[in-house]
């Protein structure tokens, strides 16, 4: 719905931790970074864990569509994934395979579908998105303080600087 925030997570193949490798963090970061400049979203908040995503964002068109949205994140990271994989860890590529009509062969990064989508319609459910999605390494045990983890908007909120991408403030 315009005008509401909208909580986002998606999950690699049979939840296969491919997101652990700082490079393919990278990549979905700077894809968050690139789509919302396309497809005109605000991110308010954002955590990359080992095999999921969880973004919120605040769409700024008036009838936003998300799938475009996941499509430009995911496609080119699964892209560039699958083309490193293939040369540094081929061991991995049996489990992403998939095979389609006429014996043809694709290799799957994301799991299939859009993940979880959940509309946000009060400013409190909005501040409860952002520290369940902050508090999120830290309750899987991959780090003590929230502001551990890289590849989280969690710093952004506390004030430091070196970020991998600017956050929208909220509100």
């Amino acid at each position: 719905m315009p005008g509401h925030a909208r909580e986002l997570t998606f999950s690699t193949q049979h939840r296969l931790p491919l997101l652990l490798d700082a490079e393919r963090a990278a990549w979905v970061i700077g894809a968050i970074d690139r789509a919302r400049s396309i497809h005109r979203f605000r991110v308010l908040a954002y955590v990359v864990m080992p095999e999921h995503v969880h973004l919120l964002v605040l769409p700024c068109a008036e009838r936003p569509e998300i799938a475009p949205v996941l499509k430009s994140i995911k496609q080119g990271v699964a892209r560039r994934a699958v083309r490193r994989l293939k040369m540094d860890r081929p061991d991995l590529l049996g489990e992403l395979r998939v095979g389609r009509p006429g014996g043809r062969v694709e290799h799957r990064f994301w799991m299939q579908g859009s993940g979880y989508d959940r509309n946000l319609t009060s400013a409190a459910s909005v501040r409860a998105a952002v520290e369940y999605i902050h508090a999120n390494q830290v309750r899987r045990g991959l780090v003590e303080r929230v502001t551990d983890w890289r590849w989280s908007s969690a710093g952004w909120y506390a004030g430091m600087t070196d970020q991998p991408i600017e956050i929208d403030p909220i509100g």
